[in-house]
């Protein structure tokens, strides 16, 4: 993991804040408000992309609106710690897994998942999930509500 630090000045944090915000803003109405031109957000942006602290701009799709409302988080205990490779690649095949971790403490493999119902969480635990080779067992936790999503402050 790269640890280099950057350094950013005011009016890169003025544009980040706006894009964080609403990656839709439009260059001009965010170039009127830091008060620069359009063609300079754009060399910041590229400035930023190239420095990596920009990785992506993306969508959010409202899961809900597509029949999915149990969100778990579920972790993983393997057989033995040299399976994990394995495991993430059975892993990155199940769809509803939304993000996997490696952890220290007591889980191997901390995993998020995202599933139509608490049916269909079963079904992926005891079908999908607890039948990979290696995979000892599993302990769930199913979200009721999430209370904050957001990104560090700029």
């Amino acid at each position: 993991m790269d640890t280099k630090q950057i350094t950013i000045d005011g009016i890169d944090k003025k544009i980040l804040r706006a894009l964080t915000e609403d990656a839709r803003t439009p260059i001009l109405e965010i170039a009127r408000h830091v008060g620069i031109s359009g063609a300079a957000i754009h060399q910041r942006l590229r400035k930023l992309e190239k420095s990596k602290l920009l990785v992506g701009s993306k969508f959010i799709i409202n899961e809900k609106a597509l029949g999915y409302s149990t969100l778990a988080f579920v972790g993983i205990y393997l057989e033995q710690a040299t399976n994990n490779d394995d495991v993430v690649k059975a892993l990155k095949r199940i769809p509803e897994v939304l993000e996997c971790h490696y952890t220290t403490g007591q889980f191997n493999i901390f995993i998020k998942l995202l599933s139509r119902n608490n049916a269909h969480l079963m079904q992926l635990l005891n079908n999908d999930i607890q039948t990979i080779r290696g995979v000892l067992r599993t302990e769930s936790l199913i979200s009721l509500d999430q209370q904050i999503d957001r990104q560090i402050k700029i």
